[in-house]
């Protein structure tokens, strides 16, 4: 692992962002540049294959990949395979519960205690492999690229259950089982997060999709615009709903 703490700064570096009062329901994506906070460092991987990837994890190590689609196509038009570092991703999946909707900056060093930086932009996570105790298998990237479009699974966070009318009277919150909504997102609009406020929820209160206040540049990826998001219930109704 040593070889991580020898290359040109830490490998994650918080960037200074300046904060305004906090986003209301009615603008949540006015913190989408706040989402991009972290600067990746790895190496390039040259070879693949599942012995290869086995040995690269038996060493705290992530097999990686970014890539280029070409413009306006859907097809992968360059991959770079990388490494990075196991315990400084999931510290970052820790510290970001939005990752797979937040950039980063990526720098590629040429290799271990190298300061020669191959190559470096902005990227976004595409896919986390994950194994059945949730730890880390592989990472896919994607450069960023301006004008680019990104599909976006974003998660959905429930603000103000401690306030809640419906709860404080004993009512119930039911929430949709999934707990992201794909969205088609052009990148300088990648919110880390969608909000359902329920400080003024009520028993019988419901939230739908075609009820969440996006970006008007995002289009949701799902067709049902009347899906139930959310419904406060009385606790005997619980066991009905959904």
């Amino acid at each position: 692992m040593g070889w991580w703490r020898r290359s040109t700064g830490a490998l994650l570096k918080r960037v200074t962002t300046s904060t305004t009062s906090s986003p209301t329901l009615h603008s949540p994506w006015q913190r989408f540049e706040a989402s991009k906070f972290h600067t990746i460092q790895a190496i390039p991987r040259e070879n693949k294959g599942k012995r290869l990837a086995a040995r690269e994890r038996s060493m705290g190590r992530i097999p990686s990949v970014v890539f280029t689609r070409g413009k306006g196509s859907a097809e992968v038009s360059r991959k770079f395979l990388l490494t990075a570092s196991g315990d400084e991703i999931q510290t970052l999946m820790k510290q970001s519960p939005s990752f797979c909707s937040t950039k980063f900056d990526l720098n590629v060093i040429a290799g271990c205690g190298s300061s020669a930086v191959l190559e470096s932009g902005t990227v976004i996570p595409i896919k986390v492999h994950k194994d059945s105790e949730g730890k880390v298998l592989n990472l896919v990237f994607q450069w960023v690229e301006e004008g680019s479009r990104f599909k976006v699974d974003i998660p959905v966070a429930y603000k103000g259950e401690d306030v809640c009318p419906g709860l404080q009277k004993g009512g119930y919150l039911h929430k949709m089982k999934k707990s992201t909504l794909t969205y088609l997102c052009p990148v300088e609009n990648i919110p880390p997060e969608i909000e359902v406020d329920l400080k003024n929820m009520d028993i019988g209160d419901k939230v739908l999709l075609r009820d969440l206040p996006v970006h008007s540049s995002l289009k949701c990826l799902i067709k049902n615009e009347k899906l139930l998001i959310c419904k406060l219930v009385a606790a005997t109704e619980s066991t009905n709903v959904l």
